[in-house]
C-alpha cells in the first residue's frame, strides 16, 4: 500500500545535480572567434537518481566524506539551487543553518539582523518582537548585539544564526557543518537544543562529520558516497560500515 504524502516532511525522488564546467573559457571577443572550436565543458555529476523519503519527526544525519554531494542535497531541499532531473517536495514550515552570514547583511547590527533574518522565515514585526529577548538570551551576544554583524568572529555569526533558525516555528530545520564552528559550551547548547526540537517532532537533517553526535542525536543515517545513495540504516549500522572506509 502507497504511504500518504502526508506523512512525509521531504520526498526526494529520481534527483540529479550536476554543474556545468568550463575550460578554455574565453575572455574577449577575439579569443571567442580565435577559439571558437576549443571550448570545452563538462558536466561534473554531483548526485546522481537520488531517491530519498524523510517521515515528519524524523532527525536524520546525511554522513560522507568531503565532496560526495551531501552539502548539495541539503541546498536542493532548501531550494536555493534545483535538480538537473527529479524532484524534491517539502511539506511544512522550512528554515536553515546552511553557510555563516547567509541572509545578514553585514552593516546591520545583530538586532537589526534579527528583524531582517527572520522577517526573511516569513515571521512578522509584532512575532519577531515576541521572540527578540528569547533569540538574544540564547546567543549570548547580549553585549554585542548592537554593533555591526561584520565586527563578529565566525562563532558569533554561528551564535545569532542558530538562535533565529530555532525560534522562527519551523517545522523543518536543515542543519549544515554550521555547528562546527564556535566554541564547545555553544557547540553542546546547540545539540541540547536540536534534541530538544527533536522531542518535540520536528524533522531535523543534518551534515556533519561529528559521528558520536549522529549516533547520539539521530534516529536515521544516510551515507552519500560518490553522489549516491550508498546506505540508509540506522545511525550506528551506518556509523560502523562508513568508519571501515575512513579508517
Amino acid at each position: 500500500m502507497a504511504k500518504k504524502d502526508s506523512e512525509f516532511a521531504i520526498r526526494v525522488k529520481n534527483v540529479t545535480k550536476y554543474f556545468k564546467l568550463y575550460y578554455d573559457k574565453p575572455n574577449t571577443l577575439k579569443e571567442r572567434l580565435v577559439n571558437i572550436t576549443r571550448n570545452k565543458a563538462e558536466n561534473r555529476i554531483v548526485l546522481e537518481n537520488i531517491n530519498l523519503d524523510i517521515k515528519k519527526g524524523e532527525t536524520v544525519a546525511l554522513v560522507g566524506t568531503n565532496g560526495s554531494g551531501k552539502s548539495t542535497l541539503l541546498k536542493l531541499m532548501t531550494k536555493i539551487i534545483y535538480p538537473n532531473k527529479g524532484t524534491i517536495v517539502t511539506n511544512g514550515k522550512l528554515t536553515s543553518l546552511l553557510e555563516l552570514g547567509a541572509g545578514f547583511h553585514p552593516d546591520f547590527t545583530g538586532r537589526e539582523n534579527i528583524y531582517f533574518n527572520a522577517s526573511i522565515f516569513g515571521l512578522s514585526k509584532s512575532e519577531i518582537d515576541k521572540r527578540l529577548d528569547d533569540i538574544i538570551s540564547f546567543s549570548e551576544l547580549d553585549n554585542f548585539i548592537d554593533s555591526p554583524v561584520r565586527t563578529y568572529s565566525s562563532g558569533m555569526y554561528m551564535r545569532l544564526a542558530f538562535s533565529i533558525a530555532i525560534n522562527v516555528d519551523a517545522d523543518i530545520l536543515l542543519v549544515d557543518e554550521i555547528l562546527a564552528v564556535g566554541d564547545q559550551h555553544f557547540q553542546e547548547k546547540c545539540f541540547a537544543k536540536l534534541d530538544e526540537l527533536k522531542k518535540s517532532d520536528k524533522t531535523i537533517v543534518i551534515v556533519t562529520h561529528d559521528l558520536n553526535a549522529v549516533k547520539k542525536l539521530c534516529t536515521r543515517a544516510v551515507w552519500i558516497y560518490e553522489g549516491k545513495v550508498k546506505m540508509d540504516d540506522e545511525p550506528n549500522k551506518v556509523v560502523e560500515e562508513y568508519l571501515k572506509i575512513c579508517q
